[in-house]
């Protein structure tokens, strides 16, 4: 059993110290699933990864119900799921008219207008990717720890439990599925 198991085990019972514990054993990782992430979100990106490890740490271990975790890798999928679901949220609120989603955007060096496009494609990949849940599960994980998190496929592979060979084939899968639900859901809107 490894240190990190053994603090999520003790989380898990109830041990007030054992969060304490568990941060900076697995911090350094998660601030690089955050980077890696962040990576791919538009410029002008305004959470930080700094706060994004810190948010979901705080949903994981912060929670009053207590999670169950079936080790290390368990943990950092829920990570990945956690930090996914934060930029789903972000993408949100961003759309709502009080944060400006219903204005648009204007460079005035160039005086073009610059639309919200990029977080409308984030929440569809969001409702493609529930969707994608409920056929393929195994699927959606392999996309969470490869897209989200930033885990190369041998990475995300091994967190799963799988070959390389078997998460590269996943992911061609997923990517097309995704590619076919997102453009379909274009040409239906």
């Amino acid at each position: 059993m490894t240190e990190i198991t053994r603090i999520l085990c003790a989380i898990e019972q109830g041990d007030p110290h054992a969060a304490e514990q568990l941060l900076p054993l697995v911090y350094d990782e998660l601030r690089k699933l955050a980077v890696r992430r962040l990576a791919q979100e538009k410029p002008g990106q305004t959470l930080q990864a700094t706060a994004l490890v810190h948010e979901a740490y705080l949903r994981l271990v912060g929670a009053d119900d207590a999670q169950r975790w079936d080790g290390q890798g368990h943990f950092f999928s829920a990570a990945a799921e956690a930090m996914r679901r934060i930029l789903v949220d972000q993408a949100r609120r961003k759309r709502r008219p009080k944060h400006g989603g219903d204005g648009k955007r204007i460079d005035l060096n160039e005086a073009l207008a610059v639309s919200n496009a990029p977080n409308d494609q984030v929440l569809a990949l969001d409702e493609a990717l529930e969707q994608l849940a409920r056929e393929e599960p195994d699927k959606v994980e392999l996309v969470k720890l490869h897209f989200f998190a930033g885990l190369s496929l041998k990475e995300a592979g091994a967190v799963l439990g799988i070959s390389e060979r078997t998460a590269k084939r996943y992911w061609a899968f997923a990517r097309a599925w995704l590619y076919e639900a997102i453009h379909l859901g274009k040409d239906e809107g």
